[in-house]
């Protein structure tokens, strides 16, 4: 049994949320170069020109990304021969993101109620899955996510005989829906399967896979490529101002589901798509 001290997890999940917020991950730089180099169009270009001024400012000046710094969503992996010294871990977790959302001088976009929209001044609580790993070792990863394209979520209740057809339909038309509402080019993150709650978690953790990796399951990876190709033909564009690049990668997760059900959830995220992991 090995033993960690919260303390640890706070400090690394404050400089989680600063780095995040700060630098794109280099899988999505990678992906946004790449994109300029395809793009057809003049000014779709120039947009992608502007989106790498812009991440090129952020980190040489430490400004965030974009303005909207996100609610923070974790997926921590808990190895089960860990112990937690000092306290909760969901308590240390939620320090974390308030000293670096404060430290880091992040913008608080959370409220403490739906309705009555108090911000909590902090920006938590945090949105965190855990999921009960072998191993010592304890994964977390962050996924700061605005609510431009988090409110362009979708989830679609298919019936068994809509088959992968009407699971590729249900995805254009969630993409199509969002249009630039959703700042493309975005990366698309998709789950099928399982229950109401359990697709849309995976859609979500889709995002935080390296832009540019598929699936392992063969008819799945066709799918994410195939799709691909579909939303760049869609003319969105970046900044939905026309052009090749709408979309920058599909994540498709897959789980087993009821005989009687077919959930696919789709959960898009914008060009800075965040993500950031420590493992303790």
């Amino acid at each position: 049994m090995r033993s960690i001290d919260v303390n640890k997890i706070t400090e690394a999940v404050k400089n989680l949320c600063i780095d995040a917020n700060h630098r794109l991950a280099p899988d999505m730089e990678r992906a946004l170069l790449d994109a300029e180099d395809k793009e057809e169009s003049t000014l779709g270009r120039q947009i992608l020109g502007q989106l790498k001024e812009n991440l090129d400012i952020a980190g040489r000046d430490m400004i965030p990304i974009c303005q909207d710094t996100g609610m923070a969503v974790f997926f921590v992996k808990v190895g089960q021969e860990v112990h937690f010294e000092g306290g909760s871990l969901t308590d240390a977790i939620n320090e974390g993101v308030r000293r670096g959302y404060t430290e880091g001088y992040l913008r608080k976009s959370v409220v403490s109620d739906p309705l009555i929209r108090k911000n909590t001044g902090d920006n938590t609580p945090a949105i965190i899955h855990y999921d009960i790993v072998s191993g010592d070792k304890v994964e977390i990863t962050i996924a700061p996510k605005g609510f431009g394209s988090e409110n362009m979520s979708r989830v679609f209740m298919l019936k068994p005989a809509d088959g992968e057809e009407g699971v590729k339909n249900a995805i254009l038309q969630a993409v199509k829906d969002a249009g630039p509402n959703a700042c493309p080019p975005m990366v698309v993150g998709v789950g099928i399967g399982g229950t109401f709650e359990k697709c849309a978690e995976m859609a979500k953790e889709a995002l935080t896979r390296e832009v540019g990796t598929h699936s392992d399951i063969e008819y799945v990876a066709a799918m994410e490529e195939e799709l691909l190709e579909k939303i760049n033909r869609t003319g969105i564009g970046p900044a939905g101002l026309g052009g090749r690049i709408t979309a920058l990668a599909v994540n498709i997760n897959t789980y087993a589901t009821h005989i009687a059900g077919l959930p696919v959830a789709v959960n898009i995220c914008c060009h800075v798509n965040r993500h950031a992991r420590a493992v303790l």
